[in-house]
């Protein structure tokens, strides 16, 4: 079928969307522009009582500095807010913290928290271990600073989209391994978890046709990885859908589009954690490509974000039971 035909499956409020951005690719000659169409507006601002500041932390050893954005509601508090590591998507080779500087700023303030958004360094020219390197140095920063920046360090949790959903999973298994940080939570937004996707043809009518396409994805991965994706000896903290086990993880939430190219692999990651044990909340919404939030308006962006911020909430309220 044409795209074309495929958009029958597409939510008809995100159509406009699709026209408004033209056909999706990305490769190493097109990255550039890519990703200079990542860097938010200049002069972007808004009404909210919230408190944005930029800083350089120390990157793991022997790794550089990494820059942060710290956002934190602009009323002091009494008691230590739950706080959240953020980390942006892109595919693993493009976007900021800053693009999502209106999201974060609202989390913060409608969840009375403090976000700390890593700037990791980014693919094909840093890849993996350096991108979940420098995520888990601004883990150990926020715990480790809990108490200047007024947070509980018993109330850390991790949210990510895309490529940074598979980062925030990267990252709870690495943590686990290495007796980190405990993670109170992982609130992932259609996570990009297994590089095996690449060798797999999807099934669903839609799936992967828009936004993020399979070629799309390949050379993410490949850019990632630092080599073809899909064969043997690829780390499960690159690709968290290849761990063994997802057993002592932290309570997940997992959102996705369901002609999102990342759905079945969510959806396998989703039911592997369940059978771990690990509480589970699945959300899947019809019509949704991948990245269907650029979109602010349509309906379904509306339903997603209120649903995943919900999640958010829950996950930190019982830790204000004590």
């Amino acid at each position: 079928m044409t795209e074309t035909d495929l958009r029958q499956f597409v939510d008809p409020e995100l159509r406009p969307l699709l026209d408004r951005l033209g056909p999706a690719s990305l490769d190493i000659s097109s990255l550039p522009e890519a990703r200079a169409k990542r860097q938010p507006p200049p002069g972007m601002k808004d009404n909210l009582p919230a408190l944005t500041t930029a800083r350089l932390i120390p990157g793991m050893p022997d790794d550089p500095d990494v820059r942060v954005l710290i956002v934190e509601p602009a009323a002091a508090s009494e008691k230590p807010r739950p706080a959240m590591l953020h980390i942006h998507g892109g595919g693993f080779v493009m976007g900021t913290p800053d693009s999502m500087t209106p999201t974060l700023r609202r989390w913060a303030v409608e969840l009375d928290c403090v976000i700390v958004s890593a700037d990791y360094r980014l693919a094909p020219e840093h890849p993996f271990p350096a991108p979940l390197e420098d995520c888990y140095a601004a883990l150990l920063w926020l715990a480790e600073n809990a108490s200047d920046l007024n947070v509980d360090a018993k109330r850390i949790g991790v949210a990510g989209e895309s490529a940074g959903g598979g980062l925030a999973a990267g990252l709870a298994m690495l943590t686990r391994q290495r007796g980190g940080p405990a993670l109170a939570f992982q609130n992932l937004q259609y996570p990009m978890l297994d590089d095996r996707t690449v060798l797999a043809t999807p099934d669903i009518p839609g799936c992967g046709a828009f936004l993020w396409t399979p070629e799309m994805n390949v050379f993410g991965w490949e850019s990632y990885l630092g080599t073809e994706p899909g064969g043997e000896g690829i780390s499960p903290f690159a690709a968290p859908a290849r761990a063994s086990s997802l057993h002592d993880l932290p309570p997940t939430y997992i959102g996705v589009g369901s002609i999102d190219l990342f759905l079945p692999e969510d959806l396998s990651y989703a039911t592997r954690l369940m059978q771990a044990g690990v509480p589970v909340e699945l959300e899947v919404f019809p019509g949704a490509f991948h990245a269907f939030e650029l979109d602010p308006r349509a309906g379904v962006t509306i339903r997603s974000s209120a649903r995943r911020l919900d999640a958010m909430r829950r996950a930190m309220l019982p830790l204000y039971s004590d």
